[in-house]
């Protein structure tokens, strides 16, 4: 153990790797310094001792996807998260992770990076883990100056990604030139996602959600911005075989792990297909809020739809608004039933919707009514009689359809 002045840690280190360096050498261990969305940032050099996650680790200059997962899971970073005390954390064999030690490095109530120190032939003892709270503090403000660069940086990313999405920026070549001068390589191909919460997305979810980004290793997301309850990503849709089926998986993903570690929930996603041209963006934006506005207003009718393309008639809805208003149009089937329904106090109008919604199954609108199926076809029958209704005719079947839709669509 060294034996040396009370902090060797209170000097001037003119890089993290210097400053990793003597933190090995302090605590005669291998020893890693990650930002904290797990990127490394340095790491000790000239020791053979390591283990298969810490190679992972510095040959992708991050930590691996599979072992920030097992982190949570077994509890470790949450306690690094809440705690300014080094964590020590058991071997996991099935992911590559010997014995190590974990600290947080804090600026205040907020965590900047993490202290990782392999326990391969030794066991770090109480004055080591001292030592090792005085080298988080030394790390502090290098990683401060780092995040001020970072902060500055995403400063110029977000308003150039607000020129893209308000179509300020109209010429693909010139927003290509944008991308080169902002140090970001442009996909050949694009898709753009918005995930849309209940409220207002707080700092604290907003931190969250930039650490799911850039440690998840399933999807490069070129740029990101928040809207109040919006969060918009511009992601590469290179090498993907199936867009579409690989960014629901994502979504899936995505949404499943703000429930699971931060209790987030009530999160709707939406995205388009893949794009090539830059200047399309705008039109891709315009193309999710659409689809957002339409599953806000039938969020049942719509809970498997994503995208634009998968909308069907829902596409024309303002048109067809816009049309049936124009003519003064009333559905006289309709008025017939719901004056029924107001008289006799019933639900014909009801019961044609949701039949209609099943695509004229028996069984399936049977138990969403929560009726016997010889009930259902009793309240058909009368639908049939008073509203001169032929359940045979497709084309009355769709006109029915769609303006119950956009009853319910004027009404919101």
């Amino acid at each position: 153990m060294y034996k040396g002045v009370n902090d060797p840690f209170k000097i001037e280190f003119d890089s993290l790797d210097e400053l990793a360096d003597r933190i090995s050498q302090v605590l005669e261990c291998p020893v890693t310094i990650e930002d904290a969305s797990h990127r490394l940032l340095a790491y000790s050099t000239h020791d053979e001792r390591t283990d298969p996650a810490r190679i992972s680790t510095i040959i992708g200059r991050r930590v691996p996807e599979k072992v920030i997962n097992q982190l949570w899971k077994e509890g470790t970073i949450p306690a690094l998260l809440s705690s300014k005390e080094p964590i020590r954390v058991k071997d996991m064999n099935e992911i590559g992770l010997g014995h190590r030690v974990a600290i947080s490095i804090w600026k205040q109530e907020e965590v900047l990076g993490f202290i990782w120190a392999l326990e391969i032939d030794k066991t770090l003892t109480k004055d080591e883990f001292v030592l090792l709270k005085k080298a988080a503090e030394s790390a502090k403000n290098k990683l401060l100056q780092l995040q001020t660069r970072k902060n500055k940086k995403e400063e110029r990313f977000q308003e150039f990604f607000w020129k893209l999405l308000t179509g300020h920026l109209k010429n693909n070549e010139e927003i290509i030139n944008h991308f080169h001068s902002l140090k970001i390589t442009p996909a050949a191909s694009y898709a753009l996602l918005v995930f849309q919460f209940k409220e207002n997305i707080s700092a604290k979810e907003e931190q969250h959600l930039t650490y799911l980004l850039k440690t998840n290793q399933r999807l490069k997301i070129m740029l990101y911005t928040v809207d109040c309850n919006q969060f918009i990503l511009l992601a590469s849709a290179d090498n993907m075989k199936n867009t579409i089926q690989e960014l629901t998986q994502f979504s899936e993903f995505f949404i499943h792990k703000m429930k699971e570690r931060y209790g987030v929930k009530d999160i709707t996603p939406v995205f388009t297909n893949h794009y090539e041209d830059y200047s399309y963006v705008t039109h891709a934006y315009d193309e999710t809020l659409e689809v957002l506005l339409i599953k806000n207003q039938f969020p049942n009718e719509t809970k498997n739809i994503f995208t634009y393309q998968n909308l069907g008639i829902y596409q024309f809805f303002d048109v067809l608004l816009q049309k049936r208003k124009a003519n003064h149009y009333e559905n006289y089937t309709l008025k017939v039933l719901r004056e029924y329904d107001q008289k006799h106090n019933s639900n014909l109008v009801e019961t044609l919707d949701v039949f209609l919604s099943k695509d004229t199954n028996i069984n399936d609108a049977a138990k969403a009514l929560n009726v016997h199926a010889n009930t259902l076809n009793y309240r058909l029958k009368r639908i049939a009689e008073l509203g001169e209704v032929d359940f045979k005719n497709p084309n009355q079947k769709i006109t029915l359809y769609i303006d119950l839709r956009l009853e319910k669509y004027h009404k919101i």
